[in-house]
């Protein structure tokens, strides 16, 4: 949050956070999160990352359009280009090193687009369906169906009992199409397709990707990046009917980084 003159705390300062229920969501799951800084200094993006084991890129102001070349067709819709850059640095810096990165809300945007992907402004405006995915007056308690695509990530870790309401055994549910709920609170969308990034999920019935994950090779190795438009985190205190259960996919997440800690490049494994 960029400098305010207006605000009653902190004046005039730049202030980081971290929303609440997306800390007790990562504790749930039995690891410890801390909160990144910009680089500053002698300190830079790799110094930061060594102290880690994966990065989870929270929800947020829209991205600037001006990062995939469009200008911004509302002023309101300009979003926050410093934040921007900070975190598509943190993307590609986390692909070069291996470093599992989970992406919600914004955090599926800004995946998107520092691997060359747009966003559509305001799907309620410029996207075919013509659907909102946004209302602020229910804010997370609204939410739409959504339809997981055969053979994705999504469909390995939730084929099971992992969806409220969902197949009941992984056969089942490869013999069928997936469909689940989830909470939808992003007036921004996903509109072409970053390098190398797969469709794991998209809303029902518009379309609007609604998951994603990269799939391509760095350096001789496929790490794992993998971003969700909804909130997984306010469904652990606003559940809606027939949700994806959030512990499912942190699951999913943590075991990627499980994965990977012992095969971490030199200089990149904590002190």
């Amino acid at each position: 949050m960029h400098a305010d003159p207006q605000r009653p705390l902190f004046k005039g300062k730049t202030l980081l956070y971290a929303e609440e229920s997306m800390l007790g969501w990562i504790m749930a799951g039995g690891a410890l999160p801390f909160l990144l800084p910009r680089a500053s200094g002698p300190i830079g993006v790799r110094e930061l990352l060594g102290q880690v084991d994966g990065v989870i890129l929270q929800g947020g102001v829209d991205m600037s359009p001006r990062h995939y070349g469009e200008e911004p067709v509302r002023q309101e819709w300009s979003g926050d280009p410093a934040r921007d850059v900070y975190e598509m640095e943190l993307v590609r810096t986390c692909l070069e090193l291996d470093l599992p990165v989970l992406g919600v809300c914004r955090g599926a945007q800004v995946l998107n687009v520092a691997l060359g992907g747009s966003l559509y402004q305001d799907i309620e405006t410029m996207h075919d369906g013509r659907r909102v995915h946004r209302n602020w007056d229910i804010y997370d308690r609204h939410g739409h169906d959504v339809v997981i695509e055969p053979g994705s990530w999504l469909e390995r870790w939730y084929g099971g009992a992992g969806a409220a309401g969902g197949a009941s055994d992984a056969a089942s549910a490869s013999s069928a199409i997936m469909k689940a709920r989830i909470n939808s609170v992003h007036h921004q969308g996903l509109k072409t397709l970053g390098r190398d990034v797969v469709v794991e999920a998209r809303s029902d019935p518009d379309g609007v990707v609604e998951a994603i994950r990269y799939e391509g090779r760095v350096q001789g190795h496929r790490p794992f990046a993998y971003g969700v438009q909804w909130h997984p985190e306010f469904l652990t205190t606003t559940p809606i009917e027939g949700q994806l259960a959030p512990e499912t996919l942190l699951r999913g997440f943590l075991a990627e980084i499980r994965a990977r800690q012992h095969t971490r490049p030199e200089g990149c494994a904590p002190p």
